[in-house]
């Protein structure tokens, strides 16, 4: 029963479970009884999500010419959200995601385009070595 990762606001798959948002903010314009009927989340989990200071940080970058510098800001990125994520609280969360993995199908995610380019692909790790089942 493996985790999905998804862009919020997608359609769901098929068998997808639960969709989890590990967003800083819930989206914008959208009342909150049309979160889940709009494909966006049905649990918001704000703790999973990057810092507003490196949410920021990240989207300065996304759009830059310089591919080596972006390179080097996604790895700078990567290491602060690591460091954010090793904080008890999202810990303690992200060993939950892991062992519910094995149990039942949900899902997670946040508005980015390119999951490359966003911390859902350092969550998708983070979970992974912690022995989550993951498609």
């Amino acid at each position: 029963m493996p985790i999905t990762v998804v862009r919020l606001g997608t359609p769901r798959k098929q068998n997808e479970g639960l969709r989890i948002g590990t967003v800083r903010r819930p989206p914008r314009g959208v009342p909150k009884a049309d979160f889940a009927k709009r494909d966006f989340y049905d649990v918001w989990l704000p703790t999973l999500s990057p810092s507003e200071p490196l949410v920021k940080e990240a989207l300065s970058t996304h759009h830059d010419a310089d591919v080596k510098h972006r390179e080097r800001t996604w790895r700078d990125f990567e290491r602060k959200f690591r460091a954010e994520m090793k904080h008890p609280d999202a810990a303690h969360l992200l060993d939950l995601l892991a062992a519910l993995s094995h149990q039942t199908n949900f899902a997670f995610g946040c508005y980015c385009e390119d999951e490359n380019l966003c911390h859902r692909s350092v969550l998708r790790k983070l979970l992974a070595e912690r022995g989550a089942e993951i498609a």
